[in-house]
């Protein structure tokens, strides 16, 4: 049985082990984002024909526990396919989600594993409009 100066004892050698893990987690998260962000720096812009092939998102949901106050962060996501058959997958802002359709063609700009854009085609689509300043 464990007395008081021995489970002390304990404690201090638990809490800086669990520190230590803690404060090393950390450190591995924030070297591989800002790896990720070199490497992708050190890549070419690229703009490439594709065809959106599906779009998806993923709702989180956090309860404040000091409150009755509920929020949901929704992240959107866009796949392309790229001539070749490669398939890449982009997290978007909502209002570019909302613009893409399945089936569409355009050109996706891209740097590494960051989304820069993509520009629908709009082929096929023609308005007509009356010429008014057409005499009889």
């Amino acid at each position: 049985m464990l007395t008081g100066l021995d489970m002390l004892d304990m404690t201090g050698s638990v809490i800086p082990v669990f520190l230590i893990v803690v404060l090393g987690i950390i450190g591995i998260s924030a070297f591989s984002g800002v790896y990720r962000w070199l490497k992708d720096n050190k890549q070419p812009v690229l703009t490439v024909l594709t065809t959106v092939t599906s779009k998806r998102t993923v709702v989180s949901y956090r309860q404040s526990s000091d409150s009755d106050s509920h929020r949901s962060v929704t992240r959107y996501y866009v796949t392309f396919e790229v001539e070749s058959g490669d398939r890449l997958e982009f997290e978007v802002h909502g209002d570019e989600y909302g613009q893409t359709a399945e089936g569409d063609q355009g050109n996706l700009t891209f740097q590494g594993s960051r989304y820069l854009g993509f520009r629908r085609h709009m082929h096929g689509y023609v308005r007509n409009y009356p010429d008014i300043h057409r005499s009889h």
